[in-house]
């Protein structure tokens, strides 16, 4: 009897740690998506601001200067949101609810009733 209330209460709390997790996992999904928009938002208004200089400056044709330029100032800009991406991706791998093998545990509770 003490083997099925055992296996009852594992089953529960899988259920609740499936819950735990498909919760952590909802928040950071979320999380990546605010941030994605920020990074794009933030891209956009410094790449803007980058050419309104230029227009402002008299520079009416696009040239490779402006072109490196404008890249690098896009990259510089993204980085810190990248490395949160592969952050967040990682804890996304590494967060899994535990499920506990009820045949196992049942051989190994029979094994102590036998030896």
């Amino acid at each position: 009897m003490g083997q099925v209330i055992s296996d009852v209460k594992d089953i529960l709390n899988y259920q609740n740690s499936k819950k735990k997790t498909t919760s952590t996992r909802k928040e950071i999904l979320r999380q990546m998506a605010t941030d994605e928009n920020t990074k794009q938002n933030l891209v956009k208004k410094v790449l803007a601001t980058q050419r309104a200089k230029y227009g402002a400056s008299g520079m009416k044709t696009r040239g490779q200067t402006e072109d490196a330029v404008l890249t690098r100032l896009k990259q510089e800009t993204e980085q810190p949101y990248n490395e949160k991406k592969q952050s967040n991706l990682n804890k996304l791998k590494n967060t899994r609810a535990k499920k506990k093998n009820l045949l196992l545990s049942a051989l190994e509770h029979m094994e102590k009733l036998v030896g």
